[in-house]
């Protein structure tokens, strides 16, 4: 099996740990993993704005990218959305570029949800015992990939206790280009998320992008709450087995 490491643009600016956790935890599963150095952004931006000419030219050379490669793993709800389920919509009607989309699409994982699903693994160690938890369901990975249990099953399965949150499943108000069109209202949802979190010892997601702005705005309320994206924390349940 060989699979390719889609970092990311935000993973591979602010949390590249996570990226080397994401190679070392696959490597560690038994699976050859390779990093195409000629990845880019996936296009979301460009696509979410609405600049879908854009965002196709991005497309067709992450397309190239990726070819020959068994799965495409990504430590990332959003971008992996991007590729699983809106490259087919970007390339609907255009014949071989569509059924590359396709493709591709159906060998995009996430990375909790290639562990479980595609591995078949469901416990990874006990190197999180004791530890309390609490985790953000990101948008695209809950609504639009099905992630929900994945996460919390590693978690768990870890020695991990997840808190109840009364706004685990709630958007943090990111969105990218939305918290730049509406600011307002994104800072609005996201001291709602911050609000209503319980005590716990880190605030966990796969998402860079929402574990940027929630930890950028506990930093403004003066509520700092260690950030863990949740690449970091499987290999370290998986590294103390």
């Amino acid at each position: 099996m060989k699979v390719a490491l889609f970092a990311t643009c935000l993973l591979d600016q602010f949390f590249a740990g996570a990226g080397v956790a994401t190679v070392r935890l696959l490597r560690s599963l038994g699976v050859e993993v390779d990093f195409p150095k000629a990845q880019t952004c996936c296009g979301q931006p460009a696509f979410n704005a609405g600049h879908w000419d854009e965002a196709r030219r991005m497309a067709r050379h992450t397309m190239a990218v990726f070819e020959g490669y068994d799965y495409v793993v990504l430590p990332s709800g959003s971008c992996g959305s991007m590729l699983k389920v809106h490259y087919p919509e970007l390339f609907e009607g255009l014949g071989k570029e569509y059924r590359r989309a396709v493709d591709l699409s159906e060998r995009t994982y996430e990375l909790s949800q290639f562990i479980v699903r595609v591995l078949g693994v469901e416990k990874l160690g006990d190197g999180l015992e004791g530890r309390a938890l609490a985790y953000h369901h990101g948008c695209h990975a809950l609504r639009e990939l099905g992630v929900e249990k994945e996460p919390i099953l590693l978690l768990e399965n870890a020695g991990a206790r997840i808190v109840p949150w009364e706004a685990d499943r709630e958007c943090c108000g990111f969105g990218g280009v939305f918290s730049v069109k509406l600011p307002h209202v994104s800072v609005a949802m996201a001291d709602r998320k911050i609000d209503t979190l319980p005590e716990a010892e880190a605030l966990v997601s796969t998402d860079a992008g929402c574990l940027l702005h929630l930890a950028g705005r506990m930093k403004r309320r003066g509520k700092p709450i260690p950030i863990r994206h949740l690449a970091e924390l499987l290999w370290e349940a998986r590294n103390a087995a």
